[in-house]
């Protein structure tokens, strides 16, 4: 059973910097996509990064310039660097992972971005 756990999230002001982590337990997901989701409330979830496993990267147009997906495999890890933070950035983060034809989701993690 894959499992993806997400941190990394809190409470900072905007312009300020946060680094999310998800680790995957259950599965090596080296040769896998994997990525960030978000959903701020009221809206529905709305992809932010992703990245390959030859590490090319996909970004939404609002984080990039601001934002890096990395990927350490040896430590089964995605981080998202997250910088010049807005207060529309504000969502619960979640880490997926596509194995096959499915697709895994961390639990979230909150990340609020204060005026």
């Amino acid at each position: 059973q894959v499992q993806l756990v997400e941190s990394g999230g809190g409470l900072v002001q905007t312009g300020g910097s946060l680094r999310l982590s998800c680790v995957a337990s259950g599965s090596t997901f080296s040769s896998n996509l994997i990525g960030w989701f978000r959903q701020a409330p009221g809206k529905q979830r709305e992809f932010v990064a992703n990245i390959h496993s030859s590490g090319s990267t996909n970004y939404r147009d609002s984080v990039r310039g601001r934002f890096t997906i990395s990927r350490d495999n040896a430590k089964n890890t995605v981080y998202l660097q997250m910088n010049d933070l807005k207060t529309e950035d504000t969502a619960v983060y979640y880490c997926y992972c596509d194995i096959s034809i499915r697709r895994y989701w961390g639990q979230g993690t909150q990340v609020t971005v204060s005026s």
